[in-house]
């Protein structure tokens, strides 16, 4: 079986592709809350998560995956305050059943961001 790869979201020049597809998975990298034009302007975690929730699934679309498929995420976040609202947006937009997850909190997060969210997806 030849395993297919392919690099979702990678610039030249950029260190890390947003997402990557070995075979029958996806590896979406960290995605954060940024607004339209890509900056973290807003310190609301229930934004930020809504956003970083978003760019997973434009990662996973643009990889031909869907928001079902994913087994596996782990979020990082800058304040564990912030978890019972982060809660509430990822029980809102993460569908059933739940996959897997890790939450842990971190020192900090590249661009000033609270919340950085990282998942797998499996094609089943």
């Amino acid at each position: 079986m030849k395993v297919q790869e392919q690099a979702i979201g990678f610039t030249p020049g950029m260190l890390f592709s947003n997402g990557y597809v070995a075979g029958n998975t996806l590896y979406v990298a960290g995605q954060q809350g940024p607004d339209s034009k890509g900056n973290v302007t807003s310190t609301d975690i229930t934004l930020q998560t809504t956003n970083a929730i978003a760019a997973v699934k434009q990662v996973a679309e643009e990889a031909g995956f869907e928001m079902s498929d994913i087994v596996s995420v782990t979020v990082y976040i800058t304040d564990l305050n912030d978890v019972a609202k982060m809660n509430e947006v990822y029980r809102k937009l993460i569908p059933d059943p739940k996959p897997a997850r890790v939450a842990l909190q971190v020192a900090g997060l590249i661009g000033g961001a609270k919340i950085e969210i990282a998942a797998i997806a499996v094609k089943r």
